[in-house]
Protein backbone atom coordinates (compact mmCIF):
# COMPACT_ATOMS: atom_id res chain seq x y z
CA UNK A 1 0.00 0.00 0.00
CA UNK A 2 1.06 3.60 -0.67
CA UNK A 3 -0.15 6.05 1.97
CA UNK A 4 0.09 9.84 2.13
CA UNK A 5 -0.55 11.92 5.24
CA UNK A 6 -2.23 15.25 4.45
CA UNK A 7 -1.91 18.18 6.87
CA UNK A 8 -4.00 21.36 6.85
CA UNK A 9 -2.60 23.59 9.57
CA UNK A 10 -4.13 26.71 11.10
CA UNK A 11 -2.78 29.03 13.77
CA UNK A 12 -4.41 27.14 16.66
CA UNK A 13 -5.44 23.87 15.01
CA UNK A 14 -4.62 21.35 12.33
CA UNK A 15 -6.61 18.79 10.39
CA UNK A 16 -5.07 15.58 9.13
CA UNK A 17 -6.02 12.71 6.89
CA UNK A 18 -4.22 9.44 6.08
CA UNK A 19 -5.07 8.35 2.54
CA UNK A 20 -4.25 5.01 0.93
CA UNK A 21 -3.44 6.05 -2.62
CA UNK A 22 -3.73 2.75 -4.48
CA UNK A 23 -7.50 2.84 -4.02
CA UNK A 24 -7.64 6.52 -2.97
CA UNK A 25 -9.46 5.70 0.25
CA UNK A 26 -9.28 7.51 3.58
CA UNK A 27 -7.95 5.35 6.41
CA UNK A 28 -8.20 7.96 9.17
CA UNK A 29 -8.89 11.64 9.67
CA UNK A 30 -8.73 13.95 12.62
CA UNK A 31 -8.65 17.42 14.10
CA UNK A 32 -6.45 18.89 16.82
CA UNK A 33 -7.91 22.26 17.85
CA UNK A 34 -7.61 25.03 20.41
CA UNK A 35 -3.84 24.56 20.55
CA UNK A 36 -2.39 26.85 23.22
CA UNK A 37 -5.66 27.16 25.14
CA UNK A 38 -6.18 25.85 28.66
CA UNK A 39 -7.97 22.83 27.23
CA UNK A 40 -7.39 21.57 23.69
CA UNK A 41 -9.65 19.15 21.84
CA UNK A 42 -8.65 16.13 19.75
CA UNK A 43 -10.82 14.10 17.40
CA UNK A 44 -9.51 10.96 15.67
CA UNK A 45 -11.72 8.97 13.28
CA UNK A 46 -10.78 5.54 11.96
CA UNK A 47 -12.44 4.71 8.65
CA UNK A 48 -13.07 1.19 7.34
CA UNK A 49 -15.36 -0.65 4.96
CA UNK A 50 -17.69 -1.34 7.88
CA UNK A 51 -18.05 2.32 8.76
CA UNK A 52 -16.08 4.58 11.05
CA UNK A 53 -15.30 4.98 14.73
CA UNK A 54 -14.56 8.34 16.31
CA UNK A 55 -12.50 8.97 19.40
CA UNK A 56 -12.32 12.26 21.31
CA UNK A 57 -10.25 13.63 24.13
CA UNK A 58 -9.63 16.93 25.89
CA UNK A 59 -6.15 17.78 27.16
CA UNK A 60 -3.61 20.57 27.27
CA UNK A 61 -1.59 21.02 24.05
CA UNK A 62 0.85 23.91 24.14
CA UNK A 63 2.00 24.00 20.52
CA UNK A 64 1.84 22.23 17.16
CA UNK A 65 4.76 19.93 18.01
CA UNK A 66 2.85 18.60 21.02
CA UNK A 67 -0.23 18.36 18.81
CA UNK A 68 1.56 16.09 16.38
CA UNK A 69 2.73 13.89 19.25
CA UNK A 70 -0.90 13.56 20.36
CA UNK A 71 -1.90 12.67 16.78
CA UNK A 72 0.74 9.91 16.71
CA UNK A 73 -0.55 8.62 20.05
CA UNK A 74 -4.06 8.45 18.56
CA UNK A 75 -2.78 6.39 15.64
CA UNK A 76 -0.94 4.05 18.04
CA UNK A 77 -3.91 3.66 20.38
CA UNK A 78 -6.81 3.52 17.93
CA UNK A 79 -5.21 2.76 14.57
CA UNK A 80 -4.61 2.35 11.80
CA UNK A 81 -1.03 1.35 12.45
CA UNK A 82 1.48 3.75 10.92
CA UNK A 83 3.88 0.82 10.75
CA UNK A 84 1.52 -1.10 8.49
CA UNK A 85 0.40 2.05 6.62
CA UNK A 86 3.59 4.06 6.77
CA UNK A 87 3.18 7.30 4.78
CA UNK A 88 5.62 7.74 1.92
CA UNK A 89 5.23 11.52 2.19
CA UNK A 90 3.40 14.30 4.01
CA UNK A 91 1.40 16.75 1.91
CA UNK A 92 0.84 20.23 3.35
CA UNK A 93 -1.81 22.69 2.30
CA UNK A 94 -0.16 26.11 1.96
CA UNK A 95 -2.55 28.95 1.25
CA UNK A 96 -0.31 31.44 -0.53
CA UNK A 97 2.44 30.61 -3.00
CA UNK A 98 2.57 34.07 -4.57
CA UNK A 99 3.92 33.92 -8.10
CA UNK A 100 6.93 31.86 -7.01
CA UNK A 101 5.20 28.49 -6.61
CA UNK A 102 3.08 27.12 -9.43
CA UNK A 103 3.27 23.37 -8.73
CA UNK A 104 3.58 21.02 -5.74
CA UNK A 105 7.04 21.51 -4.25
CA UNK A 106 9.21 19.39 -1.97
CA UNK A 107 9.85 21.47 1.14
CA UNK A 108 13.49 22.43 1.66
CA UNK A 109 14.87 25.07 4.01
CA UNK A 110 14.79 27.54 1.12
CA UNK A 111 11.18 26.70 0.26
CA UNK A 112 10.15 27.13 3.89
CA UNK A 113 11.90 30.53 4.02
CA UNK A 114 10.02 31.59 0.88
CA UNK A 115 6.69 30.50 2.39
CA UNK A 116 7.54 32.54 5.51
CA UNK A 117 8.43 35.52 3.33
CA UNK A 118 5.03 35.32 1.63
CA UNK A 119 3.41 35.76 5.06
CA UNK A 120 3.68 39.47 4.29
CA UNK A 121 0.73 39.06 1.89
CA UNK A 122 -0.94 36.17 3.75
CA UNK A 123 -0.46 36.99 7.45
CA UNK A 124 -3.42 34.91 8.64
CA UNK A 125 -2.46 31.74 6.79
CA UNK A 126 1.19 31.20 5.83
CA UNK A 127 2.67 31.51 9.35
CA UNK A 128 0.22 28.84 10.52
CA UNK A 129 1.11 26.65 7.55
CA UNK A 130 4.80 26.95 8.48
CA UNK A 131 4.05 25.93 12.09
CA UNK A 132 2.43 22.77 10.77
CA UNK A 133 5.33 22.05 8.43
CA UNK A 134 7.94 22.42 11.16
CA UNK A 135 6.01 20.25 13.62
CA UNK A 136 5.34 17.58 11.00
CA UNK A 137 8.99 17.45 9.97
CA UNK A 138 9.94 16.72 13.59
CA UNK A 139 7.41 13.87 13.71
CA UNK A 140 8.27 12.50 10.27
CA UNK A 141 11.92 13.45 9.66
CA UNK A 142 12.76 10.65 7.22
CA UNK A 143 10.16 11.14 4.48
CA UNK A 144 9.56 13.98 1.99
CA UNK A 145 7.26 16.86 2.88
CA UNK A 146 5.47 18.55 -0.01
CA UNK A 147 3.77 21.96 -0.15
CA UNK A 148 0.61 22.15 -2.24
CA UNK A 149 -0.44 25.75 -2.81
CA UNK A 150 -4.02 27.09 -2.98
CA UNK A 151 -2.84 29.72 -5.45
CA UNK A 152 -0.98 27.37 -7.81
CA UNK A 153 -3.95 26.42 -10.01
CA UNK A 154 -4.48 30.10 -10.82
CA UNK A 155 -0.95 30.65 -12.12
CA UNK A 156 -2.43 30.20 -15.61
CA UNK A 157 -4.43 33.42 -15.31
CA UNK A 158 -3.56 35.74 -18.20
CA UNK A 159 -2.07 39.16 -17.32
CA UNK A 160 -5.31 40.88 -18.27
CA UNK A 161 -7.07 38.88 -15.57
CA UNK A 162 -4.54 39.15 -12.76
CA UNK A 163 -3.48 42.79 -13.22
CA UNK A 164 -5.08 45.54 -11.14
CA UNK A 165 -5.33 48.97 -12.76
CA UNK A 166 -3.15 50.80 -10.26
CA UNK A 167 0.31 52.34 -10.66
CA UNK A 168 2.36 49.48 -12.06
CA UNK A 169 5.50 50.36 -10.11
CA UNK A 170 3.60 50.38 -6.83
CA UNK A 171 1.97 47.07 -7.74
CA UNK A 172 5.29 45.46 -8.66
CA UNK A 173 7.07 46.70 -5.53
CA UNK A 174 4.38 45.39 -3.20
CA UNK A 175 3.46 42.25 -5.19
CA UNK A 176 -0.10 43.43 -5.74
CA UNK A 177 -1.99 41.33 -8.27
CA UNK A 178 -4.80 38.80 -8.33
CA UNK A 179 -3.62 35.42 -7.01
CA UNK A 180 -6.86 33.52 -6.55
CA UNK A 181 -7.58 30.87 -3.91
CA UNK A 182 -9.42 27.56 -3.42
CA UNK A 183 -7.27 26.38 -6.32
CA UNK A 184 -6.94 22.83 -5.00
CA UNK A 185 -10.73 22.49 -4.91
CA UNK A 186 -11.27 24.10 -8.32
CA UNK A 187 -8.67 21.79 -9.87
CA UNK A 188 -10.15 18.67 -8.28
CA UNK A 189 -13.74 19.54 -9.23
CA UNK A 190 -13.01 20.50 -12.84
CA UNK A 191 -11.05 17.27 -13.35
CA UNK A 192 -13.71 15.17 -11.60
CA UNK A 193 -16.41 16.75 -13.80
CA UNK A 194 -14.51 15.76 -16.94
CA UNK A 195 -13.97 12.22 -15.60
CA UNK A 196 -17.64 11.86 -14.65
CA UNK A 197 -18.82 13.04 -18.08
CA UNK A 198 -16.19 10.88 -19.83
CA UNK A 199 -14.98 13.97 -21.68
CA UNK A 200 -11.48 15.21 -22.41
CA UNK A 201 -10.91 18.14 -20.03
CA UNK A 202 -8.98 19.89 -22.82
CA UNK A 203 -12.25 20.21 -24.73
CA UNK A 204 -14.35 21.58 -21.87
CA UNK A 205 -15.17 25.12 -20.77
CA UNK A 206 -16.32 25.05 -17.17
CA UNK A 207 -17.49 27.38 -14.42
CA UNK A 208 -16.83 26.01 -10.93
CA UNK A 209 -18.65 27.51 -7.93
CA UNK A 210 -16.94 26.69 -4.62
CA UNK A 211 -19.61 27.90 -2.20
CA UNK A 212 -18.82 27.47 1.48
CA UNK A 213 -18.31 29.95 4.29
CA UNK A 214 -15.59 31.21 1.98
CA UNK A 215 -16.76 31.29 -1.61
CA UNK A 216 -15.14 31.67 -5.01
CA UNK A 217 -15.92 31.07 -8.67
CA UNK A 218 -13.46 30.09 -11.40
CA UNK A 219 -13.67 29.98 -15.19
CA UNK A 220 -11.75 26.91 -16.39
CA UNK A 221 -10.83 26.58 -20.07
CA UNK A 222 -9.31 23.27 -21.11
CA UNK A 223 -8.36 22.44 -17.53
CA UNK A 224 -6.71 25.82 -16.85
CA UNK A 225 -7.92 28.68 -14.69
CA UNK A 226 -8.47 31.77 -16.83
CA UNK A 227 -10.44 33.92 -14.36
CA UNK A 228 -11.33 33.64 -10.69
CA UNK A 229 -13.25 35.75 -8.21
CA UNK A 230 -10.87 35.91 -5.23
CA UNK A 231 -7.99 38.31 -5.71
CA UNK A 232 -4.92 39.59 -3.85
CA UNK A 233 -6.56 38.09 -0.76
CA UNK A 234 -9.57 35.78 -0.26
CA UNK A 235 -11.71 38.86 0.44
CA UNK A 236 -12.47 39.84 -3.15
CA UNK A 237 -15.38 38.49 -5.16
CA UNK A 238 -18.54 36.74 -4.02
CA UNK A 239 -20.56 37.48 -0.89
CA UNK A 240 -19.42 35.01 1.79
CA UNK A 241 -20.30 33.95 5.31
CA UNK A 242 -18.63 36.88 7.07
CA UNK A 243 -16.67 38.49 4.21
CA UNK A 244 -18.03 41.31 2.07
CA UNK A 245 -16.62 40.31 -1.29
CA UNK A 246 -16.49 43.14 -3.83
CA UNK A 247 -16.92 46.66 -2.46
CA UNK A 248 -16.04 50.12 -3.74
CA UNK A 249 -12.62 50.82 -2.15
CA UNK A 250 -13.66 54.42 -1.58
CA UNK A 251 -16.09 53.12 1.07
CA UNK A 252 -13.07 52.34 3.25
CA UNK A 253 -11.71 55.86 2.86
CA UNK A 254 -15.14 57.26 3.68
CA UNK A 255 -15.49 55.10 6.81
CA UNK A 256 -12.01 56.03 7.93
CA UNK A 257 -12.71 59.75 7.66
CA UNK A 258 -16.39 59.85 8.69
CA UNK A 259 -16.68 56.97 11.18
CA UNK A 260 -13.08 57.17 12.46
CA UNK A 261 -12.55 53.47 11.80
CA UNK A 262 -8.93 52.38 11.99
CA UNK A 263 -7.25 50.06 9.50
CA UNK A 264 -7.66 47.15 11.93
CA UNK A 265 -11.32 47.99 12.46
CA UNK A 266 -11.90 48.14 8.71
CA UNK A 267 -10.17 44.78 8.31
CA UNK A 268 -12.41 43.29 10.99
CA UNK A 269 -15.50 44.83 9.39
CA UNK A 270 -14.84 43.40 5.93
CA UNK A 271 -13.53 39.97 6.95
CA UNK A 272 -15.51 39.09 10.06
CA UNK A 273 -18.56 41.38 10.34
CA UNK A 274 -19.83 41.46 6.75
CA UNK A 275 -21.23 39.04 4.18
CA UNK A 276 -24.31 37.04 5.11
CA UNK A 277 -23.62 37.68 8.79
CA UNK A 278 -23.38 41.43 8.35
CA UNK A 279 -26.57 41.57 6.32
CA UNK A 280 -28.72 39.26 8.42
CA UNK A 281 -27.04 38.40 11.74
CA UNK A 282 -26.93 34.76 10.58
CA UNK A 283 -23.78 32.84 9.65
CA UNK A 284 -25.21 29.57 8.33
CA UNK A 285 -26.84 29.39 4.88
CA UNK A 286 -29.31 26.79 6.18
CA UNK A 287 -30.55 29.25 8.79
CA UNK A 288 -30.66 32.05 6.20
CA UNK A 289 -32.77 30.11 3.67
CA UNK A 290 -35.07 28.84 6.43
CA UNK A 291 -35.65 32.37 7.71
CA UNK A 292 -36.11 33.75 4.19
CA UNK A 293 -38.68 31.05 3.37
CA UNK A 294 -40.56 31.79 6.58
CA UNK A 295 -41.04 35.42 5.59
CA UNK A 296 -38.11 37.13 7.31
CA UNK A 297 -37.56 40.15 5.05
CA UNK A 298 -34.01 40.79 6.33
CA UNK A 299 -32.98 37.21 5.58
CA UNK A 300 -34.66 37.35 2.16
CA UNK A 301 -32.83 40.56 1.29
CA UNK A 302 -29.49 39.03 2.32
CA UNK A 303 -30.14 35.94 0.21
CA UNK A 304 -31.05 38.16 -2.74
CA UNK A 305 -27.73 40.00 -2.44
CA UNK A 306 -25.88 36.67 -2.28
CA UNK A 307 -27.61 35.29 -5.37
CA UNK A 308 -27.32 38.57 -7.28
CA UNK A 309 -23.53 38.47 -6.93
CA UNK A 310 -23.46 34.83 -8.10
CA UNK A 311 -25.40 35.75 -11.24
CA UNK A 312 -23.15 38.75 -11.87
CA UNK A 313 -20.04 36.56 -11.89
CA UNK A 314 -21.72 33.78 -13.85
CA UNK A 315 -22.59 36.26 -16.57
CA UNK A 316 -19.07 37.65 -16.68
CA UNK A 317 -17.55 34.19 -16.96
CA UNK A 318 -19.95 33.17 -19.72
CA UNK A 319 -18.64 36.08 -21.76
CA UNK A 320 -14.99 35.44 -20.87
CA UNK A 321 -15.24 31.80 -21.93
CA UNK A 322 -17.44 32.42 -24.96
CA UNK A 323 -18.96 28.93 -24.58
CA UNK A 324 -19.82 27.06 -21.39
CA UNK A 325 -20.13 23.28 -21.32
CA UNK A 326 -20.32 22.64 -17.58
CA UNK A 327 -21.37 24.50 -14.44
CA UNK A 328 -20.26 22.66 -11.29
CA UNK A 329 -21.32 23.42 -7.71
CA UNK A 330 -19.18 22.29 -4.79
CA UNK A 331 -18.34 22.83 -1.08
CA UNK A 332 -20.81 23.02 1.80
CA UNK A 333 -23.42 25.34 0.29
CA UNK A 334 -22.82 24.34 -3.32
CA UNK A 335 -23.22 20.65 -2.54
CA UNK A 336 -26.13 20.89 -0.10
CA UNK A 337 -28.34 23.91 -0.85
CA UNK A 338 -30.75 23.09 -3.65
CA UNK A 339 -32.37 26.50 -3.14
CA UNK A 340 -29.15 28.44 -3.72
CA UNK A 341 -28.39 26.40 -6.84
CA UNK A 342 -31.91 26.89 -8.19
CA UNK A 343 -31.98 30.64 -7.52
CA UNK A 344 -28.48 31.18 -8.92
CA UNK A 345 -29.45 29.58 -12.25
CA UNK A 346 -33.06 30.76 -12.46
CA UNK A 347 -33.85 32.66 -15.67
CA UNK A 348 -30.77 31.48 -17.56
CA UNK A 349 -32.66 29.31 -20.03
CA UNK A 350 -31.78 31.65 -22.90
CA UNK A 351 -28.12 30.90 -22.11
CA UNK A 352 -28.74 27.17 -22.41
CA UNK A 353 -29.01 26.48 -18.68
CA UNK A 354 -32.01 24.43 -17.57
CA UNK A 355 -32.16 22.89 -14.09
CA UNK A 356 -34.29 19.80 -13.47
CA UNK A 357 -36.11 20.61 -10.22
CA UNK A 358 -36.48 16.99 -9.09
CA UNK A 359 -32.81 16.17 -9.74
CA UNK A 360 -31.74 19.34 -7.98
CA UNK A 361 -33.66 18.40 -4.83
CA UNK A 362 -32.12 14.94 -4.57
CA UNK A 363 -29.41 14.60 -1.92
CA UNK A 364 -26.34 12.48 -2.48
CA UNK A 365 -22.66 12.32 -1.59
CA UNK A 366 -21.84 11.41 -5.19
CA UNK A 367 -21.19 13.52 -8.28
CA UNK A 368 -24.49 13.99 -10.08
CA UNK A 369 -26.25 15.83 -12.91
CA UNK A 370 -28.97 18.31 -11.90
CA UNK A 371 -29.63 19.86 -15.31
CA UNK A 372 -32.50 18.85 -17.59
CA UNK A 373 -31.89 16.45 -20.46
CA UNK A 374 -32.39 19.26 -22.99
CA UNK A 375 -30.05 21.71 -21.24
CA UNK A 376 -27.21 22.84 -23.49
CA UNK A 377 -25.03 23.37 -20.40
CA UNK A 378 -24.54 20.38 -18.11
CA UNK A 379 -25.01 21.38 -14.48
CA UNK A 380 -23.31 19.17 -11.90
CA UNK A 381 -22.95 18.87 -8.17
CA UNK A 382 -19.41 17.63 -7.48
CA UNK A 383 -18.36 16.93 -3.87
CA UNK A 384 -14.91 18.40 -3.45
CA UNK A 385 -12.03 16.48 -1.88
CA UNK A 386 -9.15 18.85 -1.32
CA UNK A 387 -7.28 16.36 0.86
CA UNK A 388 -7.29 13.75 -1.91
CA UNK A 389 -6.12 16.37 -4.42
CA UNK A 390 -3.28 17.37 -2.08
CA UNK A 391 -2.34 13.69 -1.69
CA UNK A 392 -2.38 13.20 -5.46
CA UNK A 393 -0.16 16.20 -6.04
CA UNK A 394 2.15 15.12 -3.22
CA UNK A 395 2.56 11.67 -4.71
CA UNK A 396 3.23 13.15 -8.15
CA UNK A 397 6.51 14.70 -6.99
CA UNK A 398 7.80 11.92 -4.71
Amino acid sequence: MTAVLVINSGSSSFKYQLIEMDAETTLARGLVERIGADESHVTHEVVSQNGSEEYEQARSIRNHTEGFAVMLDAFREHGPSLDEHAPVAVGHRVVHGGKRFFEPTIITDLVRINIEDLAEIAPLHNPANVQGIEAAQKSFPDIPHVAVFDTAFHQTLPPAAYTYAIDKDVAEKHRIRKYGFHGTSHKFVSEEAARFLERDIADLNQIVLHLGNGASMTAVRGGESVETSMGFTPLEGLVMGTRSGDIDPAVLVHLHHKANLSVDELDDLLNRQSGIYGLSGLKDMRDLTDEANEGNDTARAALDVYVHRLKQYLGGYFFQLGRVDVIAFTAGIGENSAQVRAEALAGLENFGVKVDAARNEQRSHDTRVISADDSDVTVLVVPTNEELEIARQTLSVV
